[in-house]
């Protein structure tokens, strides 16, 4: 009797998941869908993680109940189910000080559509900034005022979502595509099946968009290999498996002495490095030019630059010192690029005018970040001369070889980069220089390490001032790639301009001097005793 009871409620619960109406809905058919919008024709996978990212500053999104939903999902619902999305807490606001002037939670991060289109305080901002956009296109926004911007970009985003404006899905010949009419009749079966729970009717929608999609002369459509190889790519997320293997390699290379340790971090690094490869190609192909045109790209290339450099030179010496120096390093930017979308974009957008030639962004762009990455090379190994010193140990006289012979490469690949740029300025806006910000830094960079090399030669420094060199003409780097950009936010380089990351910024440049004050105390005290006894 128990067996059969069993039985049967094994056969209800089975029942039970069959029942259409309870099936969960499968809406993958959506993710290959293209659909046109930041300038370009995209997969609706895609358009759908840019969407939430930009509103939610998360890659899904977590319900007032509890319940999280996917990026596709929560676009899907957003489009074809709006009703009662405007109580969600969707948009995000991350200024404190706004916050507590709007009368908002300061410790509330994600507000409801509804909260803030209630906000008196934050209509009268928003029409403050347009007006100040108005008499000049180019005005310098302050921090609040960006902030405001940036909350009305993401009121827009959910309202073109709600209202399906935003939703443009219909090839229409030399022009933007188009949204879905209301009543269209691709548009009326998604809607059903996604309010119905009917995956037979919103299959049938999907099957009706793509005849809608495909009636426009195929020069106007969007490549579908293209539109395959981006999904592939933001589905295997590369460089995020690549910052875990070299995660692992140095993990190798420390916890597994002798050749085994050392052949493990060559493999996992090795593998690491082909991902990244893999990526850059894939990223190439869907946008057809150099992967190095936005912050999150060349955060990304140097994190690449420091490996191969360090695999470059770890195949000439076979120190290990090159792997474990750079390991870090290409670690910490990897993360720090996969977990930080609202600062580092990852979006792929079409290219600025002055970056249309695909010759000299190649060329120059590549050429300035590879110098960064062997800085950074040079950065990790420099760590480990201080952090011998600091432990009581001398550092080799072949270790201070190999941070000499990493910053000459530097020195090289920033030289030609910035005389490359100048070449480049020259031919889109009539001069070689300038006294731009950037270009200014890029130089003050160059000369940094030209003083660091020169000191070395004339004898004034050795190993450990080298050392010490390296990690704090870094600082210069960080200034002309970072600060640049997100902190003073002037200049003719204003295509990679963005916001964010200060406190960061601030605490990396903070421990670095206070890691160089510890070891040039060490150092001294070290050498302090000889003569004291």
């Amino acid at each position: 009797m128990t067996r059969l009871l069993r039985l049967a409620l094994a056969i209800a619960a089975v029942a039970m998941l069959t029942t259409p109406a309870l099936r969960a809905l499968d809406i993958s058919g959506l993710d290959d869908i293209a659909i046109q919008e930041g300038g370009r024709k995209k997969p609706f996978f895609v358009f759908a993680h840019e969407t939430i990212l930009g509103m939610t500053g998360k890659p899904s999104f977590k319900t007032k109940d509890g319940r999280t939903l996917g990026p596709v999902f929560t676009v899907a619902s957003l489009w074809l189910a709006p009703k009662g999305w405007e109580n969600e807490p969707l948009i995000l606001i991350g200024n404190r000080k706004f916050k507590d002037q709007a009368g908002l939670d300061p410790s509330q991060k994600l507000f409801s559509y509804r909260e803030l289109a209630g906000s008196e305080a934050l209509r009268n901002a928003l029409h403050e900034v347009s007006d100040a956009r108005a008499k000049n296109p180019k005005v310098k926004l302050d921090v609040i005022q960006r902030e405001v911007s940036t909350i009305g970009m993401r009121l827009a985003l959910f309202e073109g979502l709600v209202s399906g404006k935003l939703v443009t899905l219909l090839p229409t010949g030399a022009a933007a595509w188009s949204p879905l009419t209301p009543d269209d009749p691709a548009l009326v079966e998604l809607r059903r099946g996604f309010v119905e729970n009917n995956q037979q009717v919103f299959d049938n929608g999907l099957t009706l968009l793509r005849s809608e999609q495909a009636r426009e002369e195929p020069r106007f459509q969007a490549d579908p290999g293209k539109i395959a190889v981006e999904v592939a790519y933001q589905k295997i997320h590369p460089f995020r498996w690549a910052w875990i293997l070299y995660l692992i390699a140095g993990v190798m290379l420390l916890a597994i002495p002798g050749r085994t340790g050392y052949a493990l971090g060559w493999l996992f690094g090795s593998a690491g490095f082909l991902l990244q490869i893999a990526g850059f190609v894939l990223r190439t192909i869907i946008s057809g030019r150099a992967p190095v045109t936005n912050m999150y790209e060349s955060v990304v290339w140097v994190a690449f630059g420091t490996i191969f450099f360090a695999l470059l030179f770890e195949a000439i010496y076979r120190c290990r010192y090159f792997l474990l120096g750079a390991v870090p390093v290409a670690v910490a930017s990897l993360i720090l690029a996969d977990t930080q979308p609202v600062i580092l974009d990852s979006s792929i957008t079409p290219l600025v005018p002055v970056l249309a030639d695909n010759f000299w962004l190649t060329t120059h762009v590549l050429t300035i970040t590879l110098s960064y990455g062997a800085f950074a090379l040079a950065l990790g190994v420099g760590h480990i001369i201080l952090g011998k010193v600091i432990l009581g140990s001398k550092p080799s006289p072949a270790l201070n070889n190999y941070l000499y012979r990493t910053i000459q490469i530097g020195v090289l690949l920033l030289a030609v980069g910035t005389i490359l740029g100048a070449v480049w300025a020259n031919y889109s806006w009539g001069r070689f220089w300038d006294w731009d910000p950037k270009e200014t830094w890029a130089l003050i960079a160059l000369l940094s390490y030209l003083f660091l090399l020169h000191g070395r030669i004339a004898g004034k420094w050795a190993g450990f001032g080298m050392a010490v060199g390296a990690i704090l003409a870094f600082q210069s780097i960080i200034m002309a790639w970072y600060g640049v950009n997100f902190i003073l936010g002037v200049g003719l380089h204003s295509y990679g301009f963005g916001t964010g990351g200060l406190p960061g910024a601030v605490t990396f440049v903070s421990v670095e001097l206070l890691f160089v004050a510890v070891a040039v105390f060490r150092h001294r005290s070290l050498a302090a005793k000889p003569a004291m006894a």
